[in-house]
């Protein structure tokens, strides 16, 4: 087996194993699991051929990163920072068809939480950086490898904990590549996009309280809580943002357009993207602002009128439309809804420059014919405090999909996995790319 390829094989394994430790993170301090424990795995591996590493807890016992800094051949290049998060979301078993903290690789894919959100991308990145320190391999730069904490819940714990406390570990640092890009999409005649995340739209999670008088179930009650939420929430929930198409977007549906002849007009856009099959709804999802009600609380028993309920939502919203996204939050909920939210912000760069050329080139060097497209992710990664620092940032964790595979619904969902192919084929682009970058 040729270097190489005992690489690609070990980044199978590593993915297993990490996906055995469970590190899920609910957002609750108290019901934390297993990040300590995926953090000291990550750094005996690393240790064990010569890195020397940082070691950082970030918020108690169990919120630790590693990060460390592989030298490359021109120190006075700019750095390129490859960070990937080791929290997973909640499972429960019931649901899955193997156990979600299994790794078990069975069926051509290995399986369970964390399989493409993110311990693929961990488990090829860390295959690598052992690679390169076992047989002294240079890179044109200096690569810094962090594995962090809590990007399921914010990154308070992990990215944005060390950008404010710790931004000396990403001194030099001028781009970054992570999550949720380079994966394929089969489109017309079976050409592959390989979609690079060049932005993703902003996050706010809001909590909304409404108050009101509390009484007795069973008497007449015009200022309930619950009604007035209620109300509220659905006029929300129903609500639908204008479409908005953002730079990113635009050229996305003119690659698509090129390579397939399809039309994506403005009147009808959204009838359009249905086209595009399992990813319409990560690309529908990017042509507008969102906000969806996710939880309600109120009230103790059942025959007691509460004086408070809340409700939280997920917002996301698009580069640019913040303002505007504010102004018609207040007109939908009106005046009584008391409003506070964890804000993270948008991301959005070019794609152009040396490095989307590194990206390109090492995909087709793998998948001759492929074509590489930008895209925006309706969701959010730690880009968005590394970007605080002046970083570049692209999504590119590679992957040669089955065109059958809906990849875009496995990311916190039921079953997720991913193709043991598709992880051996992203371990060859990454050290193309590595080489190269």
């Amino acid at each position: 087996m040729s270097q190489i390829e005992t690489a690609v094989a070990e980044a199978v394994t590593l993915t297993s194993e990490l996906i055995r430790i469970d590190t899920t993170n609910t957002g609750d301090p108290e019901t934390l699991v297993g990040e300590r424990v995926a953090a000291e795995y990550v750094a005996e591996k690393l240790t064990e051929v010569g890195y020397e590493i940082e070691y950082v807890e970030s918020g108690g016992k169990n919120r630790h990163n590693v990060i460390t800094r592989l030298p490359g051949a021109d120190p006075s290049r700019g750095a390129l920072l490859v960070h990937g998060h080791l929290d997973v979301v909640p499972a429960d078993p019931a649901e899955w068809s193997v156990h979600p903290f299994s790794g078990a690789i069975q069926d051509g894919y290995v399986w369970g939480r964390g399989a493409v959100d993110m311990k693929d991308m961990v488990g090829m990145t860390l295959a690598l950086a052992r690679h390169y320190k076992r047989e002294g391999i240079v890179p044109p730069r200096d690569m810094v490898f962090a594995f962090l904490a809590d990007e399921e819940a914010g990154g308070k714990f992990g990215a944005q904990w060390l950008v404010e406390h710790r931004p000396e570990l990403f001194e030099g640092v001028t781009e970054a590549i992570s999550e949720v890009g380079g994966f394929s999409v089969t489109l017309k005649d079976g050409v592959r996009a390989y979609l690079i995340e060049t932005a993703e739209k902003g996050i706010r999670w809001m909590k909304l309280r409404v108050r009101g008088t509390a009484g007795h179930g069973s008497m007449i009650h015009r200022d309930n809580a619950v009604t007035k939420l209620s109300e509220a929430v659905a006029r929300l929930g129903n609500h639908r943002f204008p479409l908005v198409l953002t730079d990113s977007v635009r050229e996305f549906l003119a690659g698509i357009t090129e390579i397939t002849g399809w039309d994506f007009p403005e009147d009808d856009l959204d009838g359009a993207v249905a086209k595009l099959g399992n990813i319409s709804r990560m690309i529908g999802a990017t042509l507008r602002d969102t906000a969806n009600p996710t939880m309600l609380t109120a009230g103790y028993k059942s025959n007691v009128i509460p004086s408070v309920a809340e409700a939280a939502v997920d917002c996301r919203i698009l580069p640019g439309r913040l303002e505007a996204f504010d102004r018609e939050l207040d007109e939908i909920l009106g005046p009584d809804i008391e409003k506070e939210w964890m804000e993270l912000p948008p991301v959005e760069t070019t794609f152009d420059g040396a490095l989307v050329d590194a990206m390109t080139a090492a995909v087709v060097g793998e998948d001759p014919g492929a074509r590489a497209l930008p895209y925006m992710l309706s969701g959010g990664t730690d880009a968005k405090a590394f970007q605080s620092l002046g970083i570049r940032n692209f999504g590119f964790a590679p992957l040669k999909l089955p065109a059958e595979l809906d990849f875009s619904g496995l990311f916190h969902g039921v079953d997720e996995r991913v193709p043991v192919e598709a992880l051996e084929f992203g371990t060859r682009v990454l050290d193309r790319f590595f080489r190269t970058a």
